[in-house]
């Protein structure tokens, strides 16, 4: 299977789920959009990390990890986002010492968070952006971006597919022209949460 380059877009607020954020990766050569609820406490280390300028008085976790890391001569090589299963992202840290690589797993947040700290590409397969990534017509972000350091200290076990605020099966009335015509309007709104979810539903009746 091949490998897609991601770029890291931006982070947004989730308005469906409390204390949740969502992190937007860019394929780098193509215009698809891989979105992926993250905690906020990473969120806050990945947008640490993005800012460059801001120094906590005491590391940060994946400071520590850089920090421990850089002493032991072990380097990042790379990321990826390698399985999605029920809109949950698996993700492999590719690691290296004395010339020996190891493979190591870890949440899509925290390989993200190292990755920037390492200047480590990021990739994810091409079945997986397939499966999970969205088309925008408007690649403007800056109305749903945070760029800074965030405040809230919640942290989510997972990083998922964003899913709109509403129960398993909201969808199952509309026809698939319906859905279509659905997730084109909430692509053009640039609604992650909602695209996401039609877009689900949408593959589901295509199987």
């Amino acid at each position: 299977m091949s490998l897609v380059k991601l770029s890291i877009k931006g982070i947004s607020y989730s308005h469906t789920q409390n204390g949740a954020y969502a992190l937007i990766l860019n394929e780098v050569e193509g215009e698809r959009k891989l979105p992926i609820v993250i905690g906020a406490f990473e969120a806050q280390s990945i947008a640490i990390a993005i800012e460059k300028e801001i120094k906590p008085p005491r590391p940060l976790t994946h400071d520590l990890f850089k920090n421990f890391a850089d002493r032991f001569d072990i380097v990042v090589k790379q990321v990826i986002i390698h399985k999605l299963v029920d809109g949950i992202f698996f993700s492999s840290i590719i690691c290296e010492r004395d010339g020996i690589e190891e493979i190591i797993d870890a949440r899509t947040s925290d390989a993200i968070a190292l990755a920037i700290r390492f200047f480590a590409p990021i990739f994810t397969y091409k079945n997986i952006l397939d499966k999970a990534g969205i088309i925008l017509k408007s690649s403007s972000l800056e109305d749903m971006t945070h760029d800074g350091p965030l405040e809230d200290d919640t942290d989510f076990e997972q990083e998922t597919v964003p899913q709109q605020g509403v129960k398993q099966g909201d969808y199952a009335h509309y026809s698939l022209s319906e859905l279509y015509e659905l997730l084109e309007n909430a692509v053009m709104k640039e609604d992650y949460e909602k695209a996401a979810k039609l877009r689900d539903e949408v593959s589901k009746r295509e199987l």
